[in-house]
């Protein structure tokens, strides 16, 4: 059973940065598709960023290309989220998400995602 933790929530300036972590357990392999993704209030769940642990190839949805980027640290079994140039729109619950298999098919919709971590919020104020 996969297990992931988020972190590093808060409330930033826009213009701001922040890192996101999920730490996570209970893997069988490295062949996982990690994703982020965010829901504000009254929004669906959206894709933000994805990583595939087995080569490192990311994946991300246009609103935060150039902002965000993915990474992971194998040793930790940990993915990040570095966040730059927050935006008051950025404003959300970010979750982190994991698929047993490529980022190719996992895709960026949340329906696809067997494990979920508990959240974590971040608030961007103007």
């Amino acid at each position: 059973q996969v297990q992931l933790v988020e972190s590093g929530g808060d409330s930033v300036q826009a213009g701001g940065s922040l890192r996101l972590s999920c730490a996570a357990s209970g893997y069988t392999n490295r062949n996982y598709c990690m994703g982020w993704f965010r829901q504000a209030p009254g929004k669906e769940r959206e894709g933000v960023a994805r990583i595939y642990t087995g080569s490192g190839s990311t994946y991300y949805a246009d609103s935060v290309k150039g902002r965000f980027t993915i990474s992971q640290d194998n040793a930790k079994n940990t993915v990040y989220l570095q966040m730059s140039s927050l935006k008051p729109e950025d404003t959300a619950m970010y979750y982190c998400a994991a698929f047993r298999g490529s980022c190719v098919l996992a895709g960026p919709h949340q329906y696809n995602y067997n494990y979920w971590g508990q959240g974590t919020q971040v608030t961007v104020s103007s």
